[in-house]
């Protein structure tokens, strides 16, 4: 396997961890606030990069020190994504700023054509478009459409897909930043974040060791490794193809959450499943073209 095809699997790992992401919140009830998880949780990731540093006999500070412009563009892509995604949530239905906000592995694929040596592969471009139909419909099923009324989270949910497509693409113009510094990137998301709950919302700690794990799972998971295996796969894989596979992550949350018994099997689910998969298979025939 050669580095770009091994980094694109790395970068896989982030999206099988992002669909497990309803199950684990599923434990917490949704009982926490919005900024104390994202503050729990990031904090958490924070400190799963911390014991990895103390580990190799480091402190980690010598990570810290990177451009501002890579700064900007880790707190402002982890932040800023969830920032806005709450603020869509709080203004709009779910299944409608889910939709929108899933708009940014389609973005990730035409955005990447702008950094050097990349072009717009009629594979990937086709790949994404019928991975997003799958996605649609096995989100918005029974949505009942869209509303003018809700026009402020639809921006901010567009806002979402937009940051999270800039921050993915360009990550590849700071590929000499270490996966490492993300857990900095973490920490001080973790701090804005607790600003934010402080000065929002009322504190609700878990009530039981169910929830504590659903947050610590969070922690460790869909928001620890997950955002440090998508640098590097990012910074060092196929973006394109990663955009297209990234599709899969609410195809692998259903699926869960069916074998969980939290959700039922249907047509729709086949559809995006079948759609989904062939998007995928259609995207990766670009570098064998």
């Amino acid at each position: 396997m050669n580095s770009v095809n091994r980094a694109t699997a790395i970068g896989f790992i982030s999206i099988v961890l992002w669909g497990m992401l309803a199950l684990l919140t599923s434990l917490t009830n949704g009982r926490i606030p919005p900024f104390q998880m994202l503050a729990m949780t990031f904090a958490i990731a924070f400190l799963l990069m911390l014991s990895n540093w103390l580990r190799q006999g480091k402190s980690g500070l010598e990570y810290a020190k990177q451009p501002v412009f890579a700064w900007l563009l880790g707190v402002g892509g982890l932040f800023g994504y969830h920032f806005f995604y709450f603020l869509a949530m709080a203004h709009a239905p779910v299944v409608e700023v889910s939709l929108i906000a899933y708009l940014w592995p389609l973005l990730i694929v035409l955005l990447s054509t702008l950094l050097p040596g990349e072009h717009l592969s009629k594979y990937h471009l086709i790949g994404a478009v019928l991975a997003l139909a799958g996605c649609w419909v096995l989100i918005g099923g029974g949505s009942g459409g869209f509303s003018s009324h809700y026009l402020m989270g639809y921006l901010a949910a567009l806002a979402c897909a937009i940051l999270w497509a800039v921050y993915s693409v360009a990550s590849r113009l700071v590929k000499q930043v270490p996966t490492d510094a993300v857990g900095w990137f973490c920490g001080v998301t973790a701090l804005l974040g607790l600003i934010c709950h402080l000065l929002l919302e009322t504190t609700v700690w878990p009530a039981d060791w169910i929830e504590w794990l659903g947050v610590i799972g969070l922690g460790l998971g869909p928001v620890g490794i997950a955002f440090f295996t998508w640098d590097y796969g990012v910074k060092h894989g196929n973006l394109q193809l990663l955009g297209v596979l990234s599709y899969a992550a609410p195809l692998i949350s259903v699926v869960l959450l069916i074998l969980a018994g939290q959700a039922e099997p249907s047509l729709s689910v086949l559809f995006a499943c079948l759609a989904i998969v062939g998007g995928a298979f259609i995207a990766g025939q670009a570098r064998k073209s």
